[in-house]
Formats: C-alpha cells, structure tokens, sequence
C-alpha cells in the first residue's frame, strides 16, 4: 500500500515521538507505520476515520476536550505509553485535530519528562518544531505545572 506523511506530521524525537494532525486516509497510518511507529496515541472526542485499516498499529484513545489542557492523570498515562513503546524500540505517535493545541502540550510534558526542560523552555521548543503548537494559557499553564510536579 502506498504511504502518504498525515497533515502537520513530524518527528519531536526522530523514531521515539511523533505529532500529527487527525489522519483521514489509510495511506496516512501506511506512512506511520513505515517510519516505525507502532502506536497512534488520539486525544480527540471520536476515534480517527480508518484506524483500523492496519491493524498493526495500535490506538490509544486519551479523550481530552478541544481547545483544553489534559489532565494530569490523562499527561501520565501519555508518557507511560511513548515510555514503554519507546523501551520495546517502537515509535509513537500523537494526534488531535490539526496537531496543535492538545499535541503540542502532550509533546511538551514529554520534552519535560525525557530531556529534563523546564516547561518554559519545552513549550517554545515544541512551538519552534511544530507551529502553532499550545494554543491556549491553560494548556501553558498545564505543562508549566507538570514541571513544577516532575521538580
């Protein structure tokens, strides 16, 4: 099957992380797949359109509100799955709608954890990598406070 990079793709962590917006076509989880990742983390309301036209990859469904930061529970059970996908050599990626707002502040709280960031410094290097990325104070203020708890 032909492959096709999802809209707003790219690597935070080349073969560990990934952020993208909603995939919409199988060639999209094609394109994933190819480039090692194993598991497609959503945070949108609904489930993404064809996911499991490859059954290979695996969905992980953390529903978090648009235009909303996640909750703590829900940012550790984020890194808990990059972390132990990460440990078996198989990438992640993450996705809202347009991989900005939600994405942005999960990929964030990952910088945090794994590259020892203050949050300040994850958030402008997320926006840097990805434009657009964090959209709201709230979803500043949630990375600001997952830092202030990793300390």
């Amino acid at each position: 099957m032909a492959s096709t990079p999802p809209h707003n793709f790219s690597w935070v962590v080349p073969g560990k992380l990934a952020g993208l917006a909603h995939p919409r076509m199988t060639s999209e989880y094609q394109y994933l797949l190819d480039s090692g990742i194993k598991h497609l983390v959503c945070l949108c309301e609904r489930k993404p359109l064809y996911y499991d036209s490859c059954p290979e990859l695996k969905l992980h469904h953390i529903k978090v509100e648009d235009f909303t930061p996640p909750s703590p529970s829900q940012i550790e059970r984020f890194l808990s799955i990059v972390e132990e996908a990460n440990s078996k050599g198989e990438g992640v990626a993450v996705h809202c709608m347009h991989g900005h707002g939600r994405t942005g502040t999960m990929l964030a709280c990952y910088l945090v954890k794994s590259g020892k960031m203050s949050g300040i410094d994850a958030i402008s290097r997320i926006r840097k990598l990805r434009k657009g990325s964090i959209e709201t104070r709230e979803q500043e203020k949630a990375v600001m406070q997952f830092y202030q708890r990793t300390k």
